[in-house]
């Protein structure tokens, strides 16, 4: 019987292979050469604006090895646009120094493995979230971490191995056992997927970026030994390399490092699972920590438990915390978390997702709360696309923030408030402190999370020390249902 899932598509993408002609380079006068720079660097500066399309993203790549020197990615609406980009590139002055190793086109993919409900004639049997992620994979952003790897892959169609001739139930089955070992890489590594199937020689394109090049090797090798991979698999030529901006095109082709500078900025961009629509599992925003902050956190946990302030693992005493802000309505907000919610609680890592609305300010915490980090991670790259996200715990200025979650037993409720209030009014006068909120779950009145940001390590733990801290410790002890979490989100 044939089963071949629903799918949906979005933007179409071009990989852009060049290979320099560096002896017609050396040999060409200066002034060509300063021509073939300036239009250049135009070009990949106008694209990656996307000045000439509606819509979509480009990037542009130092490949390492004899394959291709440059890589040129563009994502857009139409599969003429993409033509448009290829030519305008080969009519510069730089064009004319380069030849196109190789190409290929592909077009963003869902498919029926993601979700049976996206594919549903009613609308509203979607919740916003899944919706919300469907989307970032049909018109995704091109994440901004240092290295890529792409590689075409396609399914076998052996007469013993044959993945066409499978129902459609054992192709999901193996599919979600092959998303469940690629969100191990949350965090650590994003990518975009997009289906061949009739334009180009394989069938899917895959596209992976990570901070760490051994990291596009490791869930490349790991993720082969699941069945969906190693049976039913088949893979392409691999191309690596490292993004540059445009403005150090100059530096490239003087046989520079680039990026040429520090200040190069990296973002977090999305990843995303593969169903039938490629290879690995879902991403999510990477906010990995350093050696250098990994032992200040221990350091923390350690002087907290001096203190009998109980603080656990990083990030939680048993679990670990992503918390993002918002300036969304709050039952907007809600209603999209919400959506999230019944997806993670597919997951057995998964403990607490909820909305916290701000007391004294126009502000909302989204806190989701996991076994494990890669999982925490995970979701916070779902979580980002929430609406109205204006930063994530950590990322403010400083040393970052200490989150506090206390249950308060109903009959105390306003007096925890009150007393808030008075350690609020502490923090305020002392050296080193931001910003601290009261957050109250829109679900349970009695559930209660405070931020509180802070300028440097020393600044935090001199509030922990302080006798008015121990005093409220003391008090709480009263008030509370249960023993207070204190997590260190960054």
């Amino acid at each position: 019987m044939r089963e071949p899932p629903q799918t949906d598509e979005g933007w179409y993408v071009l990989h852009d292979f060049r290979r320099i002609d560096w002896s017609a380079w050396r040999d060409a006068p200066e002034r060509e050469r300063d021509l073939a720079v300036e239009e250049g660097v135009e070009y990949l500066e106008t694209h990656e604006s996307v000045d000439d399309a509606d819509d979509g993203a480009s990037a542009v790549f130092a490949m390492v090895g004899h394959k291709a020197d440059l890589l040129i990615v563009h994502l857009r609406p139409t599969l003429d646009a993409l033509s448009t980009a290829e030519r305008r590139f080969d009519r510069t002055a730089l064009g004319s120094f380069t030849e196109q190793s190789t190409s290929y086109v592909s077009v963003t993919e869902v498919s029926g493995y993601v979700s049976d409900a996206y594919f549903a004639e009613d609308e509203e049997e979607v919740d916003q979230g899944l919706k919300r992620y469907i989307e970032g994979k049909l018109e995704p952003d091109i994440p901004e971490d240092q290295y890529v790897s792409f590689y075409p892959m396609s399914r076998k169609r052996g007469e013993q191995d044959n993945w066409y001739d499978l129902p459609f139930e054992r192709r999901r089955e193996m599919m979600k056992e092959h998303g469940e070992h690629g969100r191990e890489f949350g965090g650590r590594v994003k990518q975009i997927v997009a289906s061949s199937v009739g334009l180009d020689d394989w069938e899917w394109g895959v596209t992976l970026f990570s901070e760490e090049p051994t990291d596009l090797k490791d869930i490349v090798y790991e993720m082969r030994y699941d069945e969906a991979s190693a049976r039913y698999s088949e893979f392409g030529p691999f191309y690596v390399g490292r993004r540059f901006p445009p403005s150090d095109l100059p530096a490239f082709l003087a046989g520079e490092t680039v990026p040429t500078g520090e200040a190069h900025a990296h973002g977090h961009g999305e990843g995303g699972g593969h169903g039938e629509d490629g290879h690995h599992g879902e991403g999510g925003q990477d906010h990995a920590h350093g050696d250098d902050t990994a032992a200040d956190e221990d350091g923390i946990r350690g002087e907290l438990e001096d203190l009998n302030i109980y603080a656990g693992k990083p990030h939680g005493e048993d679990v670990y915390a992503t918390v993002l802000y918002s300036e969304a309505d709050a039952d907007d907000l809600f209603e999209e978390v919400d959506g999230l919610r019944s997806n993670f609680d597919h997951y057995d890592t998964h403990v607490k997702t909820a909305v916290y609305d701000a007391l004294d300010r126009d502000r909302r915490a989204v806190v989701s709360i996991w076994d494990t980090a890669s999982a925490a991670d995970t979701a916070a790259g779902f979580l980002s696309e929430l609406p109205g996200i204006v930063s994530r715990a950590g990322e403010e200025s400083g040393f970052g923030t200490m989150g506090m979650f206390y249950t308060v037993k109903p009959e105390h409720r306003e007096d925890f408030v009150e007393k808030f209030e008075t350690v609020g009014g502490l923090l305020a006068d002392m050296e080193g402190h931001g910003e601290t909120d009261l957050m109250i779950n829109l679900e349970d009145e009695n559930d209660m999370f405070i931020a509180s940001q802070w300028r440097s390590r020393d600044d935090a733990m001199n509030f922990f020390r302080s006798d008015e801290f121990s005093d409220t410790v003391s008090w709480g002890r009263d008030v509370l249902a249960d023993r207070p979490r204190h997590v260190f989100l960054a």
